[in-house]
């Protein structure tokens, strides 16, 4: 299965808790318009319908791709 890159990740998990608190604290329209365009990058790459679940998702491929990792050889 394909997995969108980390740094992917991370920067659209960042940008939806961002846009969704904007909107909480009262954000616009083009905020919500923002927000939506958002979690739809999330939910395509993470494979999942919901924001909540795409979030979830992206943590947990982000938490694996840490574990992945493997350090540099010298």
């Amino acid at each position: 299965m394909l997995r969108a890159h980390p740094s992917l990740l991370r920067e659209l998990v960042e940008r939806c808790e961002t846009l969704r608190r904007r909107l909480a604290s009262g954000g616009r329209a083009e905020t919500r318009r923002q927000l939506e365009d958002a979690t739809y990058t999330l939910c395509v790459v993470t494979g999942t319908r919901q924001l909540d679940t795409a979030l979830y998702v992206a943590r947990q491929q982000l938490a694996d791709a840490m574990t992945c990792e493997q350090p540099l050889r010298h």
